[in-house]
């Protein structure tokens, strides 16, 4: 009794921890939130330049201000059906942290709705839905007034992307790509194939 009573107060405890305002957008009729701190800035969606064999949600790079991004669309990293561009999409321009190292990813979403700020009593644990069912990339679930935002990790979120391919050497971003075996292979290594 006394073990359970210490679990639910750790967890109580680390919602708290999580408090804290939250940027919040939506993906069709569905809608999340981001740790504020975790956002760069908001943009009108842009061209976006397409970067052969990669995987379908990441939908290639945009030079902002002279840096390269990626950009992931998270409806299709969600499995969602995919929606036409409107003049309410826009990139949200995220920090990430991946092996150590903190680069930029931009990820392309319906629209941006508000800054909420959520408080930690507010905030819930993932719903735990079986082993079949990853949820580590939720930080919570943020309770406002009658509705639930899904609080992202962002990091774990693009953790399994193959953004890390396109930071290892940022000048080599468009162009550093797996091949048919998996191996990564440079575009001088595929001319010459």
């Amino acid at each position: 009794m006394a073990a359970a009573a210490t679990q639910s107060h750790t967890e109580r405890e680390a919602m708290l921890e999580k408090e804290g305002k939250y940027l919040t957008f939506a993906l069709a009729h569905e809608e999340y939130g981001l740790e504020i701190l975790k956002v760069r800035e908001i943009i009108g969606y842009m061209q976006i330049t397409a970067v052969p064999q990669t995987p379908s949600h990441i939908k290639g790079v945009i030079n902002l201000r002279g840096q390269v991004i990626p950009v992931v669309d998270l409806r299709t990293k969600f499995g969602m059906e995919t929606a036409e561009v409107t003049e309410q999409t826009c990139i949200i321009v995220v920090e990430i942290t991946q092996s150590g190292r903190k680069f930029n990813t931009g990820i392309v979403v319906d629209r941006v709705q508000e800054v909420l700020d959520i408080a930690g009593n507010d905030i819930e644990e993932a719903p735990q839905f079986g082993p079949s069912v990853n949820t580590d990339f939720i930080l919570g679930m943020g309770k406002v007034a009658q509705s639930v935002k899904i609080l992202l990790d962002i990091d774990r979120v693009l953790s399994s992307d193959s953004l890390q391919d396109f930071m290892r050497d940022p000048e080599a971003a468009p162009t550093a790509k797996t091949g048919v075996d998996g191996k990564s292979k440079d575009l001088d290594e595929r001319e010459q194939s």
